[in-house]
């Protein structure tokens, strides 16, 4: 039960700075919403900095920890739903080149952001 909470209360805090984030930066007028794209991205650095504590600290980052962090805050926070839903958006309205953007730009730079955070543990 202890875990369900934690999953819920982070993916809570998660989900509520994704909603400010998304109403900040995702403006009608920009073809490709930045808000959602910096949330993946930010998400993504954040998992891999936390799963990468929790494999070189596990006494710092225990399971607990990490089912709050990368669980719920980051399942929170990140949004694949949001992430399709804009596509399809980009799709409907023909928009094929900022459609490809968008999607390269998530998937690649995400995956590099993960990657970095795991490097960023390895150095500190």
């Amino acid at each position: 039960m202890k875990q369900l909470f934690l999953v819920f209360l982070g993916g809570g805090l998660g989900s509520i700075l994704r909603f400010i984030i998304s109403k900040f930066f995702n403006n009608p007028e920009n073809t490709i919403p930045y808000g959602t794209l910096g949330v993946n991205i930010i998400g993504s650095f954040l998992i891999g900095l936390f799963i990468g504590l929790a494999v070189k600290h596990s006494s710092v980052v225990n399971t607990n920890t990490l089912l709050f962090l990368s669980t719920g805050f980051c399942g929170g926070f990140t949004t694949f739903s949001a992430f399709s839903q804009e596509n399809y958006v980009l799709l409907k309205a023909g928009d094929i080149t900022s459609f490809l953007v968008y999607t390269a730009m998530t998937i690649f730079i995400g995956l590099l952001a993960v990657v970095s955070g795991f490097y960023v543990v390895k150095y500190i």
